[in-house]
């Protein structure tokens, strides 16, 4: 078992962790799962500044966890988002816990400042993961989304990274921090 960097290949069996969230739960806020092309340019464009890991156990992808940002305006510039899914058969086993560690690592090591991890409310586990990983609630956005006929609301919880009063420089790229095929 490791975790390391998610590469194109990995993208099948990534998507097929996923597309059951966006499918039967209301985990993720789309209706249906992206293409295989759609997919391929998230992972493109994502990975262009964001690292992306995934957890393999012989061969096979159990879960993943990446960044994003959560805002475009200059200013945002030291934010990211984190998402995380897993296989049924890797939750409660701690994997979470060390993706968001390598992730965070990678994060604070590139410069970034504050995560926000942006949760459907029906989504409780991941609310409680990421108070015991030290997030804290932020906000909560009620009825701000409707999928599988009825709205959802979105709770905001956030873990501050970095306290850098003044940044002398923008985040770093991934890669200038890791090795592609190193593992953690």
């Amino acid at each position: 078992m490791s975790i390391r960097m998610a590469n194109p290949e990995d993208l099948p069996q990534i998507l097929a962790i996923y597309a059951p969230y966006v499918t039967n739960t209301t985990y993720s806020f789309e209706y249906e799962p992206p293409t295989a092309e759609e997919f391929t340019q998230r992972f493109l464009g994502i990975t262009k500044q964001f690292p992306w890991l995934v957890w393999e156990e012989d061969g096979q992808v159990l879960g993943y966890a990446y960044a994003s940002a959560p805002f475009t305006r200059a200013a945002y510039s030291w934010c990211v988002e984190p998402s995380i899914y897993l296989a049924p058969e890797a939750q409660g086993k701690g994997i979470g816990r060390r993706l968001y560690e390598a992730l965070e690592d990678i994060l604070q090591k590139q410069g970034y400042q504050v995560c926000y991890a942006i949760i459907t409310e029906e989504n409780r586990a991941s609310v409680a993961f990421h108070e015991a990983i030290g997030y804290r609630f932020l906000a909560e956005f009620p009825r701000c989304g409707f999928k599988h006929g009825r709205w959802i609301g979105v709770i905001w919880m956030e873990k501050r990274l970095n306290l850098v009063d003044i940044p002398s420089k923008k985040p770093a790229f991934w890669g200038t921090i890791v090795k592609n095929d190193r593992n953690f």
